[in-house]
């Protein structure tokens, strides 16, 4: 499995604690979705963040409800140790090889392909490395997974589920399909604004927490970074990559 770019930033932790994410002050998906499948997290809650990443996402939901009154941020993931990442890369390859046995199950000759699988599960999960130089976003206590609710306390629909490994998964998936989506409902004379509005969602969240100075995963529209390798990566301009002069905040969570 080849490293991914934004594993080459350099790390100076700052020693922010982590801190346990005041859960009244938000909508929560629970029980935990992990922990329910039986990920090992020990003593420690999965709720917890960086002090300093905390801050960043009470200013996110302010800004938010700002715009959109009661509104608020739904945590559905947040702090994950390294065994927890472990469990979870061999979960999501053993629901993809499930899958896939699935649709091949008349082929008794023909053998899982491990190794697209495999790249399918790293292209939305990150390694479980236990090298302090390369930690998993989720690892460092920077990240957080999260989506909104509405001021009835609804789920607003984003066009597709947290941890979908799909195409639809990237931010920008419905930004790409309102066109040809404009020209079929102009072609029967319906209104079909599903696409349209699923970006307009994601929009909302992505600028809620822009302000407050994170920054999206390219591939997930749920997960938020500040201050990790990615975070640092996302920002990178041509003359700071040039001069090498990115630097993440937050390493490996102990």
């Amino acid at each position: 499995m080849a490293s991914k770019p934004y594993q080459r930033i350099p790390i100076q932790d700052c020693g922010e604690p982590l801190v346990a994410i005041p859960l009244e002050q938000f909508a929560v998906v629970e029980p935990h979705p992990y922990a329910v499948l039986g990920a090992p997290y020990g003593e420690r809650s999965p709720y917890y963040v960086r002090q300093g990443v905390l801050a960043a996402l009470l200013q996110a939901q302010a800004n938010l409800q700002q715009q959109y009154p009661g509104w608020r941020i739904q945590i559905f993931d947040a702090y994950r140790p390294i065994a927890v990442q472990q469990f979870m890369v061999d979960y999501t390859y053993g629901q993809l090889l499930q899958l896939w046995q699935h649709e091949h199950s008349g082929e008794t000759d023909r053998q899982p392909p491990q190794e697209e699988l495999l790249n399918q599960v790293y292209q939305f999960w990150a390694a479980p490395s236990h090298d302090l130089a390369t930690p998993p976003p989720h690892s460092t206590g920077a990240a957080i997974d999260i989506t909104l609710v509405d001021h009835q306390n609804q789920v607003v629909d984003m066009g597709s589920a947290i941890d979908e490994i799909s195409p639809r998964s990237y931010p920008n998936y419905f930004s790409e399909q309102t066109s040809s989506e404009q020209t079929t409902a102009d072609q029967s004379g319906a209104d079909q604004p599903g696409a349209k509005t699923f970006h307009h969602h994601r929009t909302i969240l992505s600028q809620a927490m822009d302000s407050a100075g994170f920054r999206q995963h390219p591939n997930e529209w749920w997960h938020f970074s500040l201050g990790d390798q990615l975070w640092a990566w996302l920002g990178l301009t041509q003359a700071a990559a040039s001069q090498n002069a990115a630097v993440a905040h937050y390493g490996r969570a102990q």
